[in-house]
């Protein structure tokens, strides 16, 4: 009996997790179609969960959708830190984040649509993105790699950057994304006081191999 007992809970938890689960993504296809507005009738049957189950994890819709949001981004900006933990300068880092979310667009354009359609009520967001590009500018402001004044407003630049790359590249499919994502990270660097010939190499730096980030879906 005592292993049954122990192994109940065990049960009913990874039970919860998937139920738990598949709401999340269903709130991230939704949010990726525009549909931010959806009943929750229509999430629970995405997800092909009951009304109540819904109830069990999150009190609204919109409780649900924002942490649908965030758990995605903060997937992919776990994913991002991974992958430039070896990294020792902090123009390097910030680059490399960049240029590795502009590719983001066309592999996982589920994802890609979620940021792009929630993207600005994200930029003060504490999880996801946001929080790590204020800490790789900062970072590389206290190692003097960036001229930063206003730490806000390179943050708003750097949004508006990312976002309208984003949405650039859903609307011109056949715009070489890699290349797109490369030269915009090139003038950002620029822009925050790197000189030209610096602020090229580094953004054409090799990047690492992309196998950890989900080629469809979510980042869920």
């Amino acid at each position: 009996m005592a292993g049954h007992t122990g192994s109940e809970p065990n049960r009913l938890e990874r039970r919860k997790a998937r139920t738990r689960a598949a709401l999340v993504s269903a709130a991230q296809a939704l949010l990726a179609a525009g549909k931010g507005n959806a009943p929750i009738l229509e999430i629970t049957q995405a997800a092909d969960v009951g009304m109540g189950s819904f109830y069990n994890h999150f009190q609204s819709r919109e409780e649900l959708f924002e942490a649908a949001v965030e758990e995605a981004l903060d997937r992919h900006g776990a994913v991002l830190d991974q992958l430039c933990e070896d990294l020792e300068d902090p123009a390097q880092v910030f680059a490399q984040s960049f240029r590795l979310t502009g590719r983001l667009h066309r592999r996982n354009p589920t994802l890609s649509k979620v940021l792009l359609n929630n993207g600005f009520a994200l930029a003060a967001s504490e999880r996801g993105l946001a929080p790590r590009a204020r800490r790789d500018i900062d970072a590389a402001a206290r190692a003097g790699r960036f001229q930063v004044g206003d730490p806000e407003l390179a943050m708003a630049v750097v949004t508006g950057a990312a976002l309208c790359l984003g949405q650039l590249l859903h609307d011109q499919p056949d715009r070489d994304d890699a290349e797109a994502s490369d030269q915009v990270a090139e003038d950002l660097l620029r822009m925050f006081g790197l000189p030209a010939g610096e602020a090229h190499r580094i953004s054409r730096q090799p990047l690492p191999a992309l196998d950890s980030v989900p080629e469809n879906g979510t980042a869920a």
